[in-house]
């Protein structure tokens, strides 16, 4: 039987290294979807081979996709715009991924069967309503038909109208299930969008989309026209800027440590965590930028820093670093001064109620706070040492709020026992293996 529990007892040494990151999950993802709807077989290299992107592949799999997975490498033969293959009574299962439940929708807007989309515990909480209430307008039917929290069928329909779509939380699952959903519907898709990650902009405009975007400094407005058709999409998939976070704490936060990442993600509506953590005196640095399917990437260059500085959180940052706000937290319970970080309600509606899970973690570190639903502010203390015992369970499994809490063992000292370690196959499955490479010590 797997243990349930990790156990830490010591803080990690001094360590001067260079790391590959797994691939990124939100690339990941998409790459998947939108290749099972192009003609011809795309390539992906170090395609991220975690429990959400493995449920991606198996619900296309069902769905009449041939894929094929060897080593670092994944082919998937697209069936082309509405090409799956329908089957009655058919089941997808959508797993502890919100980002596969909500964006598989979008493309099974013209299945003639109802579809049933079932998820694991965690994600049979989470808020569907924000997806299916655009698609209904759509013309997509849903069973029931007030239910919006999984499971729930869907059945699409040979009636589709383009709708204009305002999405003002922020969030790119939103945007991108209106925008793939677009790929099937006639006339022009209307998008007023408040900013955040553009990963499916740019993969539309990769593969010659219709795709015309005006920017200003709160939203995004975006028309989309259906393709003829969508090409293959080849991708060598760069490292995950959401993984890489919990390494560039660890380093800032360990003493006289240094540490290289090699080929990450730097897409801008993604590394809000590197600019928010500069501003808390950090100085993390980009180096040998390259640009893939139209995604910037780079190394990153992060030290140890022992002047760390709170911070009055910009909320212009906060759809940037939404992912990563857990590992910040981390930062500002050990700098000087005061952290105020506000507007993050979005943050209990993840796969766990994260602010408030953090706020209880921090305070069971000795960490002074104040929170509500939607705010924290993080009373810094710089000589925050732990000594004593702290026990982490009942986050419903949340992947981030363990490997948040492995961080802030081998960073703040004390003893640990954290359970569901499992958790870290959603999204980081060599977690545990890159913790080892840079001589942390996990039981």
């Amino acid at each position: 039987m797997q243990k349930k529990f990790v156990t830490i007892n010591n803080k990690v040494e001094n360590f001067n290294k260079k790391i590959n990151i797994d691939g990124d999950k939100s690339l990941s993802i998409r790459w998947a979807l939108l290749a099972s709807q192009a003609i011809g077989i795309s390539k992906a290299k170090n395609l991220l081979k975690s429990d959400d992107v493995q449920n991606t592949l198996n619900c296309l799999k069902k769905l009449g996709v041939k894929i094929v997975q060897k080593n670092n490498l994944c082919t998937i033969e697209g069936r082309g715009l509405n090409g799956f293959i329908y089957k009655n009574n058919l089941t997808l299962n959508a797993g502890n991924s919100g980002t596969l439940g909500r964006l598989i929708l979008s493309l099974l807007i013209k299945s003639p069967y109802k579809i049933k989309i079932i998820g694991d515990k965690s994600l049979s909480k989470r808020d569907f309503s924000r997806v299916i209430e655009p698609l209904k307008k759509i013309g997509i039917n849903f069973y029931p038909p007030q239910k919006s929290k999984l499971p729930i069928y869907i059945k699409g329909s040979n009636y589709l109208r383009p709708i204009n779509y305002f999405e003002n939380r922020g969030s790119a699952q939103c945007k991108t299930c209106i925008m793939l959903a677009s790929l099937n519907v006639p006339g022009i898709t209307k998008i007023k969008a408040k900013v955040s990650r553009d990963h499916t902009e740019k993969m539309f405009r990769s593969l010659n989309v219709p795709l015309k975007i005006k920017k200003t400094d709160k939203y995004d407005y975006i028309t989309v026209s259906r393709p003829n058709f969508i090409k293959k999409i080849d991708f060598n998939i760069p490292g995950d800027i959401s993984s890489a976070a919990f390494f560039i704490v660890l380093t800032l936060l360990s003493k006289n440590s240094k540490l290289t990442i090699k080929n990450i993600n730097i897409n801008s509506s993604r590394i809000g965590v590197i600019k928010i953590l500069n501003k808390m005196g950090a100085k993390i640095q980009l180096k040998n930028f390259k640009i893939m399917n139209g995604e910037r990437c780079s190394d990153i260059k992060v030290k140890s820093i022992k002047n760390l500085k709170g911070i009055n959180c910009p909320v212009s940052l906060n759809s940037a670093a939404i992912d990563e706000f857990l590992i910040i937290f981390l930062v500002a319970a050990k700098s000087k001064g005061i952290s105020y970080f506000k507007d993050l309600s979005e943050l209990n509606q993840k796969e766990s109620p994260r602010l408030t899970i953090a706020a209880k973690i921090l305070k069971m570190m000795g960490v002074r706070l104040k929170y509500d639903s939607s705010s924290i502010k993080i009373y810094g203390n710089p000589n925050l040492k732990l000594s004593k015992n702290i026990i982490i369970k009942n986050f419903l499994k949340d992947h981030r709020v363990f490997m948040m809490s492995v961080i802030a063992a081998l960073s703040f000292g004390g003893k640990w026992k954290i359970f569901d370690p499992d958790s870290i196959k959603t999204s980081f499955p060599s977690f545990f293996l890159k913790i080892k490479e840079i001589g942390a010590k996990i039981k």
